[in-house]
Parts: structure tokens; sequence; C-alpha cells
């Protein structure tokens, strides 16, 4: 996996949601995350692909 991970400040930042957001859609499954430690990440080609998604639906 040579993905970019991105933790949850910087997922929030590009999705433009709250913590608790991207953490429901974490637990959801509705946004791919890993477990680094304690810490959740997210691989960056989904979080975009994510983003594309919602900027579609939003429109």
């Amino acid at each position: 996996m040579g993905d970019k991970l991105l933790n949850i400040t910087e997922t929030c930042t590009i999705l433009n949601v709250s913590e608790v957001t991207v953490k429901r859609w974490a637990r959801e499954h509705l946004l791919r995350s890993v477990k680094n430690g304690s810490e959740i990440m997210f691989p960056e080609p989904d979080v975009m692909k994510y983003k594309e998604i919602n900027d579609k639906l939003s429109k």
C-alpha cells in the first residue's frame, strides 16, 4: 500500500466536515480507514474520491 495516509484533521479539512462526521463515516464503512496505533488514518485517494462524489451530490 503506497498511498499517502491522511490523519483525521487533514481529512476533515479536505472534506469540509467535522471530526465527528469523519469518524461516523469510517465507523459505517462509508470512508475507508486504517488504524495506525491509536490513530485513525485515511488513504488519500479514497478521501479525494469521496470528496468528488460528495461535491457532485451537493450540486
